[in-house]
């Protein structure tokens, strides 16, 4: 069963077709790059994913399960970590984690447990206390992709979750991705630092105007010693 199938998938905005009619699938266990310039359809694709966004037609499934018939059990999947901080700023740490563990059906020991699994895993474990809005840039960054992680997703979907971070903390959640991703965890990842993606990811679909223009393995992308981002802007025209 793959993780993710997208059939004949389009939304529309009013007049404005932002997806026009795409079909992508990702494998269970797979390290996934979706790349597209900004208004490319990326973000309303993954909105529909989540059951953020409507979908104007076609089907969308997660490991089987669709996400607009059959929402909640679809939304248990997946996890997101999101480019912009949507959180209340005035909130400590500890009860933006716990707030989401209640919201996916943790029992209170569940969340407690959870709760300093991730505090434990993305070191915040001293910041717990602390005050969303008083938190570094990279400590934000941390805190949104341990909240993506509280309730154990299946698929998680990360959408720029380096922006804004220093060398070493990306170079640490590199780190992460890699082990949770080996341990069978399927990741999607969009990032307009391409040397990460290349980094990271094992097959890369490409989307520009609303279309999928490809998909393929990253070695496909990176023959006869290319990059992925020399490839990528000759795809898309830059």
């Amino acid at each position: 069963m793959n993780a993710l199938e997208i059939n004949n998938f389009t939304k529309k905005y009013d007049d404005f077709t932002a997806v026009d009619n795409i079909s992508l699938s990702v494998q269970q266990g797979e390290f996934f790059g979706f790349l597209g310039k900004n208004g490319a359809g990326k973000t309303s694709t993954i909105s529909a994913i989540t059951g953020i966004g409507t979908i104007t037609s076609g089907e969308i499934t997660v490991f089987g399960i669709d996400v607009e018939k059959e929402y909640k059990e679809a939304r248990k999947k997946v996890g997101l970590c999101p480019q912009e901080f949507n959180v209340d700023t005035f909130a400590k740490v500890k009860d933006i984690l716990l707030h989401v563990g209640g919201y996916f059906g943790l029992s209170k020991k569940e969340r407690q447990t959870r709760l300093q699994d991730v505090l434990e895993i993305f070191e915040l474990e001293e910041h717990k206390n602390k005050q969303f809005r008083h938190l570094s840039g990279g400590l934000k960054r941390r805190l949104m992709l341990a909240r993506a992680m509280m309730h154990d997703p299946d698929l998680l979907i990360l959408d720029e979750p380096t922006a804004g971070v220093d060398v070493e903390l990306r170079h640490e959640l590199w780190a992460y991705l890699k082990q949770i991703n080996k341990a069978g965890k399927t990741i999607i990842f969009t990032s307009h630092y391409l040397d990460e993606v290349e980094e990271l990811c094992e097959r890369i679909a490409i989307i520009d105007k609303g279309k999928i223009i490809a998909d393929a393995p990253k070695s496909n992308f990176t023959k006869d010693g290319g990059t992925l981002e020399a490839k990528y802007l000759e795809l898309t025209k830059a």
